[in-house]
């Protein structure tokens, strides 16, 4: 409510002083016959010091008093404008009121990004679009090498396990072909058994045997030539595998330093975030633009709303910068005349409070000098202080 708050603050100050001074002890809370010349002495100065603080809080109540009737008169002065007039001033004061509810939205709105992501992106403004262009393709070059790098790990795994199986099928045939030998000397073994024991004639079993065994032993012998040849093709790919993923590896190694060099300089996870936090950058300087752009708006209106209320000679016309909303809004302009209304009277009862309680005190005070005859130099440099104090 502007000036109309710091009235209600003295207004209960005033109150709570005058709570005070009621309590106060005067010239009839203390019986005369108790007192000795000394004693008199310091009770008038006491009476004096007290006059002096009521005059001195009179004299603030006065001022404020004038105050408050020049608001007051302002207030009629405004009210009474010629209508085209007043549309003129009405006109200024809702700028300012919505220029001041623009900025309050400003102030009370959520931050997108903190002070310390907006001055960096503030003070990278030129290179950030171009760095998070940057990081953006060295993440999906990163991601493409990964997967290459994996496929590449596969392959060679799997050509590592294809000469472990080829291996292991040789040391078989090895088994085999000694199988195959052993089982045609037993062969051989049996046939000259009978054919000498029992004048068998073994001409075709011998043929049949050999033959069996030459067709076994042929056999055997290209499966394993088949598997030597495969097990170098395989050892060739596996070592071409592991030089292609070596050279993918330091790329992966290269991006992945750049990708973290990125992350880390600019505080984001990924081109995503970056981006996200490089928007609300935007947002967020359009909307200091406006905020700034406001501010000069508001600059404009205020100026203009005081210069158009001078021109009525108010005792206040800057008053009414924070108090746009009473010319603007009939009711707001009611409670701002009601508060200094009933601020007026309670000025006035305060003001003849204590103007009554100056007269009574020194009407006390002159009454215990004649009675006591208590004159001395420093009470005459008091009471002459409190003459000029009520006639100044």
């Amino acid at each position: 409510m502007g000036f109309f708050n710091r009235f209600r603050k003295r207004k209960r100050e005033a109150e709570e002083i005058r709570d005070a001074a009621l309590q106060e002890p005067n010239a009839e809370n203390i019986p005369e016959r108790f007192m000795d010349s000394k004693q008199a002495q310091s009770y008038i100065m006491q009476c004096c010091e007290q006059i002096i603080e009521a005059g001195k809080e009179l004299e603030e109540e006065k001022s404020e008093y004038r105050i408050v009737t020049d608001y007051l008169k302002d207030i009629q002065m405004i009210e009474e404008l010629p209508p085209e007039d007043f549309a003129e001033v009405r006109s200024a004061a809702e700028n300012v009121q919505n220029l001041n509810r623009m900025r309050d939205d400003y102030h009370n709105s959520e931050k997108r990004i903190s002070d310390v992501q907006f001055v960096q992106m503030q003070q990278e403004e030129d290179v950030i679009p171009d760095a998070i262009n940057r990081l953006k393709s060295n993440e999906a070059y990163q991601n493409t090498v990964k997967r290459d790098m994996n496929y590449l790990e596969g392959e060679k795994n799997e050509w590592y396990y294809n000469m472990l199986e080829l291996g292991r099928q040789q040391k078989i045939l090895r088994k085999l072909s000694v199988a195959v030998l052993g089982l045609f000397t037993v062969g051989m073994a049996i046939l000259f058994l009978l054919q000498t024991a029992f004048s068998f004639d073994a001409t075709y079993a011998y043929m049949g045997l050999i033959l069996l065994a030459a067709i076994g032993s042929f056999g055997v012998f290209l499966k394993m030539t088949a598997n030597q040849t495969e097990i170098r093709q395989s050892e060739a790919n596996m070592n071409r595998a592991i030089i292609l993923l070596n050279k993918v590896k330091f790329r992966y190694v290269n991006v992945t330093n750049a990708v973290d060099y990125a992350r880390e300089k600019f505080h984001v996870k990924n081109a995503y975030e970056f981006n996200y936090i490089w928007e609300q950058y935007l947002n967020e300087l359009k909307e200091r633009e406006k905020f700034q752009q406001a501010n000069e708006d508001l600059d404009y209106y205020n100026t203009k709303l005081v210069r158009l209320l001078k021109r009525y000679r108010l005792y206040d016309a800057n008053v009414w910068v924070n108090q746009s909303s009473a010319l603007v809004d009939k009711k707001e302009m009611v409670e701002v005349k009601h508060n200094l209304i009933v601020r007026r009277q309670k000025l006035r009862s305060r003001i003849e409070y204590n103007a009554d309680s100056i007269r009574s005190k020194r009407a006390e005070v002159d009454r215990l000098l004649k009675k006591e005859k208590v004159d001395t130099q420093e009470i005459r440099q008091i009471i002459d202080s409190i003459d000029r104090l009520k006639t100044g």
